[in-house]
């Protein structure tokens, strides 16, 4: 075949084709090195054709895969993410493929002719030429031109580092044709290797150094990896000693991933499995023999134990000699679930999440492609996992919307996760104790297979729900409680129980709002339209949202008052008043501000898990999937902040939030109970929470979107329209709005255009639509035609952003 299609990582809708030279030989589905523009992209090649296209084409650069790295079966699915949720089809394949390691972006400088002139023109005068341009713009492409001007090309980070130049500036200078750009990007070999010592001999006479450093090699079994040596207390000359005299070997070898080390817990399979547990593993069973998809929701309560019938389900998977992939909502229960893997299975598991580096990442998928791994465990992207004979994919607390990506492409893995069983005539089991109303309206609809498991497994019962409301709590004490007196209580009581607490708050930071008692303004980030909030231990004020610090104001910014007042409670400031209130009790926070690394993460659930801590603080990392048998209370504070936000899942929210949280409470031996402070006690979120009963709010929130038009009874869509200048945001939304009245859309209604309610976020101001019709076609026509409509008003691609299915309507 002469020419190619590719697909590459461009926010374009299209594939591009190139020739293919003689020699070359690309294979649908495998990677290839192209040009594009001033650069090098790597791209999957969708088709092999002699159709010569009437434009003058370029030629591949390389061939990167003399097999596909996608088979024919993730291209389909690929393909269908592409049209489902109006992604570009090489984003969409780039997301599928974790091997950016694979490949170094390399980009050098040079300067040109006109370059030099300029350079000269500066030095000699031409005030005229300085007055167009700032003095650090001018100020910067001098040092550029002068860097350069020995006429070696110099790579772009390095330039950067020694003159300061922005890209921007660089930009402008390619324009003004003084220097010239060079893509040398190519592959690389991206495994990641390790030094080992391994010993040949311990004959002959040896000082004490080198006898420790022996005894050390003897004692792990004659082979240390060389940065654990060389935290033996002896000079770093010992081992070069040793290896000259030929009593150990320096080698090069594969690194190994770190494995989890979280303690592991008992074996579920080994526990006698209830009848609950028993029907649910057994239709699973039924349904990969039968080879045929099918889609499951397995409802169980917190504690009813169903991940042992996930195990149990994939082990009979692994046995038939098929694969299987198990998806987790956060990143922090990996290691748990990670760990339960590895001893029930060993070393067929692999791993993938984002804490991974990019070549662990590699390693991992490559392990899973060539076969060596088949079972998969990992956050959303492990979905595309390439396993060979895919039987069984579960996703489990499938409600979480951490499986929803928030960039591009915008997918949601628990429905591409069905979607891929039903291309490998696989099983989907979505499996929760909150299961989202999509999901539970579809098993009602007999599109799902539904499974419930009612009861805790050993009989042990649900945790007792007390509820405390807070309006009285402040009427009878006369100020504002964080901690009511009756949580105080049972958290005394259960310390000299020597039993284990866990208190959820669901916010970061020690206060989310800084005030100006003398304007009445806040302190904001300069990027995004929401308050700084203040972290007293780090001595800063941060934006959760784009990362922006400040220093902890002394005064207003605005009016210079000193009566600066810090409003409400994050996490931190929690962790404080439990310190005061319970001085002996050892207690340790759980939050994205202490959990920096998955380490910081394993160290705290194995102090709970050991009996180290008596009280653990957190956001709503610690409300999922931990099973901590130690704790018997659970004390929620704020649990209604939800409730107040501006979107039509808050009330669910709130209830899968307290139920999962609740959860935590009486895993063990003893029995279970939760404090629940509310400020709004009669919602019915908080009421069917506290009664563990999921039926019954259910029925109550579908009511409410079945009169509103909302999911499940209707699809939505968010249509979003960004730019950094607001009278760009402004323009190019009400041009669309336009656009959506003229338009006929028989069956679909269009809200908006309205400011986002974040309404500058990461510098960008916002105006979104949102999009509601019973009918997926429609939708998807009308967003389509819109698409193509703001290309031709040459709104760029990338500042019209479609959320097919969208969860956050902020």
């Amino acid at each position: 075949m002469e020419f190619c299609d590719v697909a590459l990582p461009v926010p374009l809708d299209m594939a591009f084709t190139y020739g293919v030279p003689e020699g070359m030989e690309p294979v649908v589905g495998g990677r290839v090195l192209v040009p594009f523009r001033q650069q090098r992209l790597s791209g999957i090649v969708t088709d092999l054709h002699d159709r010569k296209p009437a434009v003058q084409i370029k030629s591949v650069i390389r061939v990167l895969d003399s097999t596909p790295v996608l088979d024919a079966q993730l291209l389909r699915l690929g393909q269908w993410i592409a049209g489902y949720y109006l992604a570009p089809i090489g984003d969409v394949f780039r997301t599928m493929l974790p091997l950016n390691a694979e490949f170094k972006r390399t980009i050098s400088y040079s300067i040109a002719e006109a370059g030099h002139t300029a350079l000269h023109a500066a030095g000699t005068a031409g005030s005229s030429a300085r007055a167009r341009r700032t003095p650090e713009e001018q100020f910067n492409e001098i040092k550029v031109l002068e860097y350069l001007s020995g006429g070696e090309p110099a790579r772009e980070r390095t330039l950067r580092s020694a003159t300061g130049a922005s890209k921007a500036v660089l930009a402008g200078m390619m324009r003004k044709k003084w220097v010239t750009r060079a893509d040398l990007s190519d592959v690389r070999d991206a495994a990641r290797r390790v030094k080992v010592a391994v010993l040949r001999s311990a004959e002959g006479k040896l000082n004490a150094n080198q006898q420790t450093l022996l005894d050390s090699l003897a004692a792990a079994g004659g082979r240390v990896a060389l940065d654990t040596l060389q935290e033996l207390e002896v000079p770093r000359t010992t081992l070069s000693t040793l290896v000259k005299r030929g009593l150990v070997e320096i080698l090069e070898e594969s690194a190994e991933l770190v494995r989890s080390k979280i303690r592991v817990r008992p074996s579920p399979l080994n526990f006698q499995f209830n009848s609950a547990q028993q029907e649910a593993l057994e239709t699973i069973q039924a349904g990969v023999t039968a080879g045929k998809f099918s889609g499951m929701l397995l409802h169980g309560v917190t504690g009813s134990g169903k991940t042992a019938v996930y195990l149990a389900a994939m082990r009979s998977v692994l046995e038939a000699g098929r694969s299987a992939i198990l998806l987790v909502p956060e990143i922090g229960l990996t290691p748990a679930v990670a760990a339960d893997l590895h001893s029930v299975f060993g070393d067929e598991v692999a791993i993938l999440h984002s804490a991974l580096t990019d070549q662990e990442r590699a390693e991992q998928w490559h392990r899973i492609k060539r076969g060596e791994a088949r079972m998969v465990v990992g956050t959303r992207s492990a979905v595309f996992a390439p396993v060979p004979d895919l039987a069984l994919i579960i996703v489990d607390e499938e409600q979480d919307s951490s499986y929803k990506q928030e960039e591009m492409p915008r997918y949601h893995a628990r429905d591409v996760a069905v979607m891929r069983a039903k291309m490998a005539n696989g099983i989907a089991v979505l499996g929760s104790a909150t299961p989202s109303l999509e999901s539970y309206y579809n098993a009602r609809r007999q599109k799902y297979k539904l499974l419930e498991m009612p009861d805790r497994v050993e009989q042990r019962p649900l945790p007792e729900v007390e509820i405390i409301d807070m309006r009285l709590e402040f009427q009878e004490t006369g100020r504002e409680q964080v901690v009511s007196r009756k949580l105080a209580a049972e958290i005394k009581e259960r310390l000299e129980r020597k039993e284990q607490v866990m208190v959820l708050l669901n916010r970061r930071g020690y206060s989310p709002v800084a005030l100006c008692r003398a304007c009445g303004k806040k302190l904001e980030c300069r990027n995004c339209a929401i308050s700084l909030t203040h972290h007293k231990r780090e001595h800063r004020m941060a934006c959760h949202y784009c990362g922006f610090t400040a220093a902890v104001p002394k005064a207003c910014a605005h009016c210079g008052s000193d009566y600066v007042y810090f409003l409400g409670t994050g996490s931190e400031k929690l962790e404080e008043l439990l310190h005061g209130m319970f001085p002996q009790a050892r207690i340790a926070r759980l939050d994205r501000d202490t959990v920096r690394g998955q380490e910081d993460f394993e160290r705290a659930l194995n102090a709970l898990n050991e009996g180290e801590l008596d009280l653990l603080v957190g956001t709503q990392m610690i409300a999922k999937g931990h099973d901590i048998h130690g704790v018997t209370l659970v004390g929620v504070v704020g649990a209604d902040m939800a409730l107040g936000m501006p979107d039509f899942r808050a009330a669910e929210r709130t209830f899968q939030l307290l139920t999962q949280v609740a959860g935590r409470a009486g895993r063990g031996q003893m029995p279970g109970k939760v404090v629940l402070q509310t400020c709004f006690q009669d919602h019915y979120a908080v009421q069917y929470a506290a009664q563990h009963d999921f039926t019954g709010f259910y029925e109550k929130e579908l009511q409410f979107r079945s009169w509103m038009h909302y999911p499940p009874y209707s699809a939505l869509a968010n249509v979003l329209v960004r730019s950094d200048q607001l009278d760009e945001a402004l323009r190019w939304s009400g041009t669309l709005g336009q656009w959506f009245e003229k338009t006929r859309h028989e069956g679909v209604r269009v809200l908006g255009p309205a400011a986002a309610p974040i309404v500058r976020l990461k510098r960008d101001y916002r105006y979104h639509f949102v999009l509601k019709s019973p009918s997926r076609e429609k939708l998807n026509g009308l967003l389509r035609s819109m698409l193509v409509y703001a290309a031709q008003e040459k709104i760029p691609r990338t500042q019209v952003i479609v959320d097919v299915d969208a969860l956050w309507l902020m």
